[in-house]
């Protein structure tokens, strides 16, 4: 099973969302209609086809409520299923698979389903070269793992956090003085040989600014597509390009299309569908 994620991540997450679930007095229905010694045997089952992601997490979550539980796993993290697929099996106490339920299957739904909209939107621009890159508008608390599901969909990380690189937005040049060579200037100053700078800009002219001083990576945002290709060849043998805002999956390959680099899409984790996965009874 594919997972890149550390337990000492996923596992605080796993807690949380259990304890939310389980209140003060636990599975009351369960404990109400189930037999405490009951067993029984489910199989989780992706009812549509997808990119699988979050398994490990599933597992966690049945672990956690009783370590007794075998949890069988059939697929990876990042395998594309076809719908009516048996993803992992669950054995044991019934009220404790059912206290687990829910949880494991939020963040099965939830994961999947960013992992199925990253891949079907990467799958759409390949022909251009370009890469779909996420943002940081990611639930708070979750960024970890929604971002390693953007991997497992086949797209690459922007920014996990303010600390990774110097990207110079329009607030930062506004409180710098207004003039975004001379932030840049600052910027450089600051980052020694080792931190990335990007510098975010709206407009031809300050490009054409940023350009004149040398930077690594210009972020290009809400420009027009007209805009996009010209900034691109403006940018080609100097520095790399990303496009960002107004990108829905009606307007991303035209945004590809104009050459740009990279794709910064924060769709692909605030406003992914769901993947349908259900726990069933055997």
């Amino acid at each position: 099973m594919i997972n890149d994620l550390p337990e000492i991540i996923t596992r605080p997450l796993v807690q949380a969302a259990l304890v939310e679930d389980l209140g003060r007095r636990g599975d009351i229905t369960s404990q109400a209609v189930v037999p405490a010694e009951s067993l029984a045997q489910f199989s989780i089952v992706a009812r549509a086809e997808g990119v699988v992601c979050g398994l490990e997490l599933a597992r966690q979550s049945f672990a956690l409520i009783d370590s007794n539980l075998k949890f069988k796993i059939y697929q990876n993290d990042g395998d594309i299923i076809p719908a009516n697929t048996v993803l992992a099996q669950v054995t044991g106490n019934a009220r404790a698979i059912l206290a687990a339920e829910r949880t494991a299957l939020n963040f099965l739904t939830h994961l999947s389903g960013i992992a199925t909209t990253t891949h079907e939107l990467q799958t759409l621009i390949a022909p251009t070269g370009a890469l779909l890159t996420c943002t940081r508008k990611t639930l708070p608390g979750l960024r970890a793992i929604q971002k390693y599901a953007v991997r497992m969909g086949g797209g690459r990380n922007h920014r996990m956090g303010l600390d990774d690189a110097i990207l110079i937005k329009d607030n930062h040049i506004a409180l710098a003085g207004g003039d975004i060579a001379l932030t840049l200037r600052q910027a450089k100053a600051y980052a020694g040989h080792l931190i990335a700078i990007e510098v975010e800009v709206d407009t031809l002219e300050q490009l054409r600014r940023v350009l004149d001083v040398g930077v690594e990576l210009v972020l290009l945002d809400n420009m027009s597509v007209e805009e996009l290709r010209t900034a691109v060849s403006w940018c080609k043998g100097q520095c790399q390009t990303e496009a960002s805002g107004n990108l829905r999956p009606d307007t991303l390959l035209a945004a590809a299309q104009t050459g740009v680099d990279f794709l910064a899409m924060g769709y692909l984790t605030h406003s992914a569908r769901y993947l349908d996965i259900g726990l069933d009874y055997q």
